[in-house]
């Protein structure tokens, strides 16, 4: 397929450049690299340009605007401040995003379209993304695998970098703030003609923050990271146009587990693309899109005799093409897609170097009727080396019911396959001893455990395990309306619900001779997360602007709400040590979510003094993170994180259009949770300029 790929790829260039010698009339492109005015254009839906407003499914868009008023330099600070969405840690320290109650490994992450690597511990670390060169943020909630496949189970985050602009510009941006942090990036820009060429850079380090000054350790070690980032885009004929990007990042930390055993961890992360659209006619639009990326980590800790402790390696690759077609006429869209995925992992604790190969093609039918009713309906198809293949619809509506009044719903399916780790893993704890394996190393090292006399019986019959572990699937649903009764107020409502079958969780497959156990994973039912949310946009002059969201949520287990309502679910009074039967009510649901989330934001711009300022306010209500009295569910008698309240602050100021500064206060409350919540620093105190030229 490889070989198929490239001898296409080069006719494909080949009858480019004879086009682009026979016609010289120009044509309007419509390709994903148009020159357009974003604002509140969007891609990433439909991967085709649309208005955010007349989407048939829930999105958001944050706009560079926005970003440059928050004074804001990673995604995730940005990410926490959106309706439904909070970034959550993992225990391997990064960051990742959960939206609709889904958990972070079901949100697909996409910069400029294509997807980032490098899931160590199940999520994809968001704080290795800098939005310095940022144009917008594209969030699309619900199923999404009818365009993206796998991991678009809960829905995608496209983050989309700046084009060049015409002629020579250039922004130089640093911030300065507390816990010694540093931030520096520089972006240069050149468009004349045919040619566009971009180049960015980014520095970023801290001393970190410890949320336990009484410890030896602290939450976050100190570190520095670098980011660059290149694009050279060039027209080749009026018809056809060619975009080479790439984008590099280092990381190095410190990795201290106590006083005398101590090492580092580091990144490094590349990828390669190479895009290449095509006009054929004012109907018909193609482009090739070839894509590489690569991601490695490592870490060490040694004793104070300089000898290992541990010693770990994780390197993913990815090679990613993609041949799309669309098809416009009048107010009807169709896209035809097909490519290949090709992923390999070598890493530490692993029973093999797995290599995983699918294909994969989608169709998708965008149109518009009587300017009232827009019908968008997609079906994708992927054939996987290692697990069932997958069919992917998707379909969505939205009708204007009066031309300020619209009503929206989609339905979809999304899946998420096994990953590396859920397959392949094979650790055991030196220290405990008890032992983690993938479902497809089981079979292997089972018997070598009894082999050599370490394992005791088996909980789960080997019989149970032979069958391959299924991908997680969810049905989508979301029912909203948007109302705008003028140009200055706007509100948006949604009820959304997500069915998931075959989500994979982790058991006790067997215990050993030394008291430990062995864990694995496995295919478990009827998961549920539903709820609804709200949005609200008020101008009340042009100098003012008000935004709010709230999300209500309810995310259970069918089957452990079936037991609390059969009476078989008990817990244990912590004084009295005796049990009591517990009722439906007390059951509160999935760990690490809460019923309650909203958001209120106030942008206030000054047009004669060039200053902007706004006030930004999350909330978050309680919700539990483990169970405290031995049931194994989260029920109202276990232990919760308490709600709080992030409150942030922002102003800046231009001067004779070539200067910004900024001030601004992150969490002017100080909230900290030094036991649960590991992400969220404290108050953090900042000051940035930013220069043009």
């Amino acid at each position: 397929m490889i070989r198929g790929l490239l001898i296409f790829w080069g006719l494909f260039s080949y009858w480019e450049i004879c086009q682009a010698q026979k016609d010289e009339s120009r044509q309007d492109l419509d390709s994903d690299s148009s020159v357009i005015e974003l604002g509140e254009v969007i891609v990433t839906a439909t991967r085709t340009q649309r208005q955010l407003s007349s989407l048939p499914m829930p999105s958001q868009i944050i706009t560079q605007e926005e970003i440059q008023q928050t004074n804001t330099i990673r995604l995730e600070a940005l990410l926490n401040e959106l309706t439904g969405v909070v970034t959550v840690p993992d225990f391997g320290g990064g960051e990742g995003i959960q939206m609709q109650g889904l958990d972070a490994e079901y949100t697909l992450i996409l910069v400029d379209g294509v997807p980032l690597i490098g899931r160590q511990a199940g999520t994809l670390d968001v704080n290795r993304i800098t939005i310095g060169n940022i144009q917008q943020i594209e969030i699309i909630k619900g199923a999404s695998s009818s365009l993206y496949g796998t991991e678009a189970l809960g829905g995608v985050v496209n983050i989309i970098t700046k084009k060049p602009e015409d002629g020579v510009h250039g922004h130089l941006n640093y911030r300065l703030s507390s816990f010694n942090t540093h931030d520096l990036n520089l972006n240069l820009t050149y468009q004349k003609e045919k040619l566009g060429l971009q180049l960015f850079g980014n520095r970023n380090s801290s001393d970190g923050y410890d949320l336990i000054p009484d410890d030896e350790l602290k939450t976050v070690n100190p570190f520095y990271n670098y980011t660059l980032q290149s694009k050279i885009s060039y027209q080749i004929s009026t018809k056809t146009d060619v975009l080479l990007s790439g984008r590099y990042y280092y990381q190095n930390q410190d990795n201290i587990a106590s006083s005398t055993i101590k090492g580092e961890s580091q990144l490094d992360e590349w990828n390669f693309q190479t895009k290449v659209n095509h006009q054929w006619n004012p109907k018909w639009s193609s482009y090739l899109d070839v894509y590489t990326t690569s991601y490695q980590a490592s870490d060490f800790l040694k004793d104070i005799n300089n000898q290992f402790v541990s010693n770990s390696e994780f390197n993913q690759l990815l090679f990613l093409p993609e041949f799309r077609t669309t098809y416009s006429i009048d107010n009807h869209n169709v896209i035809f897609g097909i490519g290949w995925r090709h992923e390999t992992l070598e890493r530490s604790n692993f029973v093999q170097n797995p290599v995983f190969d699918s294909q994969y093609f989608y169709a998708q039918y965008d149109g518009h009727f009587a300017n009232k009713l827009n019908l968008i309906a997609g079906l994708r198809f992927d054939k996987h080396s290692e697990y069932a293949s997958q069919w992917s619809p998707k379909l969505a509506l939205r009708y204007e019911i009066h031309r300020n009044l619209a009503f929206r719903g989609s339905v979809g399916y999304g899946f998420k396959a096994p990953d590396f780790r859920q397959l392949y893993f094979d650790f055991t704890n030196s220290t405990a001893g008890y032992t983690v394996l993938g479902y497809n190393a089981v079979e292997k090292r089972l018997p070598e455990f009894e082999a050599e006399g370490a394992l005791l019986r088996n909980v789960v019959p080997m019989s149970e395990l032979s069958k391959p572990l299924s991908p997680e699937s969810s049905i989508n649903w979301n029912i909203g309306f948007q109302y705008e009764p003028t140009s200055r107020f706007s509100i948006e409502g949604n009820f959304f619900r997500n069915d998931i079958r075959n989500l994979i969780d982790i058991r006790v497959i067997a215990n050993k001779t030394n008291g430990q156990n062995v864990f694995s994973y496995y295919n478990i039912n009827r998961v549920y997360t539903t709820g609804f949310e709200v949005n609200i946009n008020w101008k009340p002059n042009q100098n003012l602007t008000l935004k709010g969201g709230y999300q209500l949520l309810y995310a259970k287990d069918k089957k452990a709400k079936e037991a609390f309502e059969n009476g078989e679910i008990f817990a244990r009074n912590s004084e009295t040590l005796q049990s009591f039967q517990l009722e439906s009510k007390d059951y509160f649901g999935l760990f690490n979510r809460s019923r309650h989330m909203f958001n209120v934001k106030v942008f206030y711009h000054v047009p004669q003094w060039n200053w902007n300022t706004n006030l930004r306010t999350t909330y978050r209500s309680q919700f539990g993170l483990f169970d405290a009295n031995g049931n194994t569910y989260l029920d109202q008698y276990d232990s919760f994180v308490a709600d709080y309240f992030i409150i942030d602050w922002a102003m800046t100021k231009t001067f004779h259009d070539k200067i910004e500064v900024g001030l601004g206060i992150d969490n002017i409350l100080n909230f900290t949770d030094e036991i649960n919540i590991s992400n969220i620093a404290g108050r953090i105190f900042y000051g940035k300029v930013n220069l043009k030229f």
